[in-house]
């Protein structure tokens, strides 16, 4: 694929280790983009606002609600003289795509709260640049008004490949939760084509961490708009 026109991506960072009677019991990491683009500077200066935002808004309210539980558990673990467990969060963000005039990033939202594992959320954002307006998932579609059902119909056949080669492990009602837990918010752009990806626990288990599932670029299936 031709590369066009790319936007310069710089990293942000907040983190801090949180203190409750001189024992650290809670560590956050916060990753953000900053974007700086000639051309389109002014869609960049409100996407850098925008995740800034909402970096600090997580910063405010997930993070203190996770020291708050973090100060709990520890008070109960020293009354009970059990192990002290170490709270944490950790935001990254990875940008998928950056050219065609067309940025795709999603955010991995990691929290740990005790029990045997943390969880991680995913979320996505795919940014036309000359529109200066975030893409909906018809867009890559023009010529399928059944898309969705053309991109479940493709996931299904792919869990059946895997399944088949012994590659994944999936839920045995895995054709039900596909189309139960489908959110067309979902999606982000690589090289190889539009990703389409469920949450943990959507239709497999907490091993199979987040499903993702690719979509091929072509000209009857996910198109490109242009510049």
């Amino acid at each position: 694929m031709s590369e066009g026109y790319q936007v310069i991506v710089r990293e942000k960072v907040l983190q801090q280790d949180m203190y409750y009677k001189n024992n650290i019991i809670m560590r956050y990491t916060i990753k953000y983009p900053r974007f700086i683009s000639d051309t389109y500077q002014t869609l960049a200066n409100k996407l850098n606002a925008l995740y800034r935002t909402k970096a600090i808004m997580y910063e405010r309210s997930n993070i203190m609600n996770l020291y708050q539980m973090a100060m709990v558990e520890y008070e109960y673990s020293i009354a009970n003289n059990f192990p002290i467990r170490q709270f944490e969060a950790y935001v990254n963000y990875i940008v998928t795509f950056n050219q065609n005039c067309i940025l795709s990033l999603y955010f991995d939202q990691y929290e740990y709260a005790g029990g045997a594992h943390g969880l991680t959320v995913r979320y996505s954002d795919t940014w036309n640049l000359p529109k200066s307006k975030r893409m909906d998932l018809s867009d890559f579609f023009p010529h399928r008004n059944n898309y969705r059902e053309y991109i479940i119909q493709t996931i299904e056949k792919q869990i059946e490949t895997e399944l088949a080669n012994g590659d994944s492990m999936y839920f045995e009602n895995y054709v039900q939760l596909v189309n139960e837990n489908f959110k067309a918010n979902n999606f982000y752009l690589t090289e190889e084509g539009l990703v389409i990806y469920f949450q943990q626990y959507d239709i497999a288990p907490y091993a199979s961490g987040i499903p993702t599932f690719v979509i091929p670029y072509g000209p009857t299936s996910v198109v490109l708009p242009k510049c």
